[in-house]
């Protein structure tokens, strides 16, 4: 401990670290180098509220904002501006060293530093997954470091040379390490170019929504296909060894995907017979509810309760499909009504009408109109007709408000509503029938009876002789 304390000690320790900041710090290139990041930092300063007013303006562009992670990249896109405008500059003089043959290790290092912080805070931004957000910071610092220290191209070399022949194909780690970041991206392109088209087609108010839909389906497929080719061929994968691979598929098509190929082929179809779209109100057996959406494999049907069917798209194609909307989105109802015998059937007809009239969803073009079906058992049959013009909203509350406006109409006009009439029929026999009534008697009575009792009890008896 006594060599902390000696003077001369630390006077030598002074001089050592003096010696080795003018090697390795206060050198000519390096000092360059810190100068031209700070001049880099004027410019980037100046120029930062220009640039965050231009991406302030992609806040207009809806198309992006149906994006959740779009929405949250635009928001913080103009927090951005400075260090993306430093980080660009500094890009540019280590071009410009690089060029002149002059060291430019600092400009790397913090253009690494840059580089990596911006790429987290975007990334971490547009996912909304922890796991990935900080997979995306660890890979990001991770490849900075590797940058810094110069290990970036001997690390890539070192993956690469741990390879694995098969025939004519060579896989190295690198190579499936590349082409899964590059799969990932280009799905992510993908999706997101479908999800754009996919928007701009639904614009377009000239196309049915089945053609909208169906554009939509083979243009995201088409961009996913071409997503997966690009990846593979960034491994040096032979496109023309993907004839095997589709026999393959062929084969295991015809053996045991044929329903999954089936409603497939039955959902283009439908899109393209325009037999059922989005919105129509439909009836699948005893699944009655409108369509949400149409999809690869099935169709969405949504009933009045809030649940979602999914309807496999072959039973759609197969199986007999009432579509209430289809050419018009009128619907007649029928609701049954009966009337005692002695009420006069024409007055209950008006009623019935005026009655119908009064609900909010009934047309009044085509008016409500009752008929007379028939002479029944109890009642007098009548059947009242009416059209409604949203059928997606349902059947069951129409019909109900309707009745309550008969019921109503009935009981002010004092039309009667029949009950149900039995005549009963006693063979004849030679002695007489005799009937005989009798009452059960409830715990009420029962009590009534012992105070009774008691009563008569209390009271007097009379002499007998």
């Amino acid at each position: 401990m006594e060599q902390f304390w000696n003077p001369d000690q630390l006077v030598t320790w002074f001089e050592q670290t003096i010696i080795w900041v003018e090697t390795n710090i206060l050198l000519i290139p390096i000092l360059l180098q810190i100068a031209a990041c700070m001049v880099a930092v004027i410019p980037a300063y100046l120029l930062r509220g220009v640039v965050a007013r231009q991406l302030a303006r992609l806040q207009n562009w809806r198309a992006l904002l149906h994006y959740a992670g779009f929405r949250r990249l635009i928001a913080v896109l103009p927090n951005l501006a400075f260090p993306v405008i430093l980080v660009l500059l500094i890009w540019l003089i280590d071009a410009i060293a690089i060029q002149a043959d002059y060291p430019h290790n600092v400009l790397r290092l913090v253009a690494s530093l840059l580089n990596a912080w911006i790429v987290i805070r975007l990334g971490t931004t547009m996912v909304n997954d922890p796991v990935w957000a900080r997979s995306i910071a660890i890979m990001a610092w991770g490849l900075a470091a590797l940058n810094i220290v110069g290990w970036l191209e001997p690390t890539i070399e070192l993956l690469d040379s741990l390879a694995l022949h098969i025939g004519q194909f060579r896989v190295s780690v690198f190579g499936i390490v590349k082409a899964m970041l590059s799969l990932a991206i280009l799905l992510w392109v993908a999706s997101f170019a479908s999800r754009l088209f996919e928007q701009r087609i639904q614009k377009v108010h000239r196309l049915t929504p089945s053609i909208q839909v169906l554009m939509a389906k083979l243009l995201k497929l088409v961009l996913l296909s071409i997503a997966v080719l690009f990846a593979l061929s960034t491994i040096g994968v032979d496109l023309t060894a993907l004839a095997v691979f589709g026999g393959a598929i062929g084969v295991g098509i015809g053996l045991g995907l044929q329903r999954i190929v089936a409603n497939l082929i039955s959902g283009v179809i439908l899109l393209l017979d325009r037999s059922i779209k989005p919105g129509d109100v439909i009836a699948v057996g005893e699944t009655f509810g409108w369509i949400q959406s149409l999809g690869a494999r099935y169709t969405a049907v949504r009933t009045r309760d809030g649940t979602d069917f999914l309807i496999p798209n072959e039973d759609l194609i197969t199986t007999q499909v009432e579509n209430w909307s289809h050419t018009d989105v009128k619907l007649r109802l029928k609701v049954p009504v009966g009337i005692a015998y002695h009420c006069d059937p024409h007055f209950a007809i008006a009623l019935c009408n005026e009655a119908a009239a009064k609900a909010t969803r009934v047309l009044e073009n085509p008016g409500p109109n009752t008929l007379l079906r028939g002479f029944g058992d109890n009642s007098v049959d009548l059947e009242i007709r009416f059209w409604i013009n949203d059928p997606q909203n349902g059947r069951g509350n129409i019909i109900s408000e309707v009745l309550l406006n008969v019921w109503d109409s009935f009981k002010e006009h004092d039309i009667e509503l029949p009950f149900p009439q039995r005549d009963l029929h006693l063979r004849s026999t030679d002695g007489p029938v005799q009937i005989e009534l009798t009452r059960k008697d409830t715990g009420i009575n029962k009590e009534k009876e012992k105070e009774k009792n008691k009563d008569n009890a209390k009271a007097p008896q009379p002499d007998t002789p």
